[in-house]
């Protein structure tokens, strides 16, 4: 499909014993979306800039282009994605 718009770049940023962050890797999977996974708990690094983008420290977050939504707001990633 030519018609079809390049998905814009999604990045999560997530810990391996979150229950919303495997909802939302399990959601993209099914929905066959891309996405980068940053695990916060082994890159301090990512966990600075994650907290100085929303000023929060919980997980899941995600980037969808420019955007960031904290925590599995399914409708509001579906608007970002037009899903």
């Amino acid at each position: 499909m030519a018609s079809e718009k390049k998905q814009p770049r999604v990045i999560m940023f997530s810990t391996p014993t979150c229950t919303y962050c495997k909802k939302a890797k399990s959601y993209f999977r099914k929905k066959g979306i891309r996405f980068k996974d940053v695990d916060v708990s082994k890159d301090q690094s990512a966990a600075r800039d994650m907290v100085r983008k929303s000023g929060q420290q919980g997980v899941p977050q995600i980037t969808i282009g420019s955007k960031h939504i904290v925590g599995f707001d399914r409708p509001k990633i579906d608007r970002l994605l037009g899903l």
